[in-house]
């Protein structure tokens, strides 16, 4: 394999050697659990701010969904909720190679949601009032501007909703090199590292429990991806969070029809840095029923009813594996974590070929480049499908950020700056009070907005 093949090969985040720590810190400031963007990005703001923090990876930096998503850095169609992280992470991207001397492929190529009608033109008029709230500069093109920007699509297109000001990046490339500023910063960041549990006194965290050894702390902070909901369950914590599936396949290099993301007509579409593109379906999501499945479901119920058409539910070893999963486990010996690395479901056959087809009907000129490269990755989402980014009240010095429902790579990077000042009681400028965990029990109605 060529060293240009390696580079462009996304499954290498979850594919090496697995490289356990030589040594481990006995005490740190804050200990970070997960090695997603979310919690790297965390590490790499405290590490600026001369923090004493490590980052505790079960398995490798990038190996779950920040891996593995489509690689969008986009502000439009946000919840609004999310819209300042999402700017402020933009911004952050734009001066990450100059700031982290690595190229992790951003570009701001633009985003594209096509409308096959005028209708379905008018329907994201409301979008286009909040985006002017925030002076984003989302428009609506007509076929004409669309045709023009967008080359050689064999749809008749009434026109797209259009922010020029979106962009791509990278993802097995971004989250690794922000990993590596984080420790040319002082941070320690431990792979193939679990976290079994948390040590407490007098009702606050003192410590946390590795397979490789005791780090104490007072404060910990758990960005576990799809893992976070069933560590804060072993600590009493109810943290509302499923899983679904989705399958991505890259193509080879091939002609440039866009510079950045489409979706519509069930297919997203982004270029790729080494000239290729990453594509999946535009909305379906596989889920598996679990008991979690059902311990959260009337939370759940609003995004169900409003996303059913696009979720594939299904029922087998899922269950069985979760119900035979303990829920509780001693620190002194092998923990879940340490029996699963890595999430790495396989892509479904099915949905790739529904794919394949989309993009040969949208881009004939793309039926000759191959897909080189599938796979499937497990997405946590809340029931609202927006992060929660809080302190716990009943364990002083636990902290969480997750459910980033699918939108975690591209306001990585922001929610990395807010949470590292919810654990340092710095300002970030970043309002995260529509974050908090408390917001799915304290009777506040639960209401999907994002329509991406």
């Amino acid at each position: 394999m060529t060293n240009s093949t390696l580079e462009n090969t996304v499954s290498q985040t979850w594919t090496r050697m697995l490289e356990p720590p030589e040594a481990m810190p006995s005490s740190a400031d804050i200990v970070i659990i997960g090695g997603g963007i979310v919690g790297v990005s965390t590490a790499w703001f405290l590490a600026k701010q001369g923090i004493d923090v490590v980052l505790c990876e079960k398995g490798y930096i990038a190996g779950e969904q920040s891996g593995r998503n489509w690689g969008w850095v986009r502000v439009q169609g946000r919840d609004s909720r999310e819209i300042p992280m999402a700017l402020e992470s933009q911004r952050i991207w734009e001066g990450l190679k100059e700031e982290i001397g690595e190229d992790v492929g951003f570009v701001r190529g633009g985003c594209f949601y096509i409308a096959n009608t005028e209708n379905e033109l008018e329907k994201r008029e409301d979008w286009i009032k909040l985006a002017r709230k925030y002076d984003i500069g989302t428009r609506l093109i007509g076929p004409r501007e669309l045709q023009k920007l967008v080359h050689g699509s064999a749809m008749d297109w009434a026109g797209a909703m259009y922010t020029e000001s979106d962009g791509r990046a990278e993802p097995h490339l971004a989250t690794p090199a922000i990993a590596r500023a984080a420790m040319q910063n002082g941070a320690k960041i431990l792979t193939a590292c679990a976290v079994r549990g948390i040590e407490t006194s007098g009702g606050a965290v003192s410590a946390v429990v590795t397979e490789n050894g005791t780090i104490k702390t007072s404060t910990v902070l758990c960005a576990a991806g799809a893992w976070t909901s069933m560590f804060c369950h072993s600590l009493g914590i109810n943290v509302p969070q499923l899983t679904v599936q989705g399958t991505v396949a890259r193509t080879a290099a091939a002609e440039n029809v866009l510079n950045g993301m489409i979706i519509g007509n069930n297919l997203g579409v982004r270029r790729r840095q080494d000239g290729g593109y990453t594509v999946a379906h535009e909305s379906i999501f596989e889920h598996s029923i679990t008991p979690s499945s059902f311990r959260h479901f009337a939370k759940f119920l609003p995004v169900i009813l409003k996303d059913v058409e696009h979720i594939r539910f299904s029922f087998g070893q899922e269950f069985i594996d979760e119900w035979r999963t303990p829920q509780a486990w001693a620190l002194d010996k092998a923990s879940p974590f340490e029996k699963t690395r890595v999430l790495n479901p396989s892509p479904t056959p099915r949905i790739l070929e529904t794919i394949r087809r989309n993009l040969d009907v949208m881009f004939p000129q793309l039926a000759s480049a191959p897909f080189v490269e599938t796979w499937g990755g497990m997405i946590e989402t809340t029931p609202d499908v927006v992060p929660v980014i809080d302190a716990i009240d009943n364990l002083s010095g636990f902290h969480i950020a997750t459910g980033f429902s699918g939108h975690g790579f591209g306001i990585g990077p922001g929610a990395g700056k807010a949470t590292a000042g919810l654990l340092s009681g710095s300002d970030s400028g970043i309002d995260i009070s529509e974050f908090r965990l408390s917001r799915f029990f304290d009777g506040s109605p639960i209401k999907p907005q994002g329509f991406v």
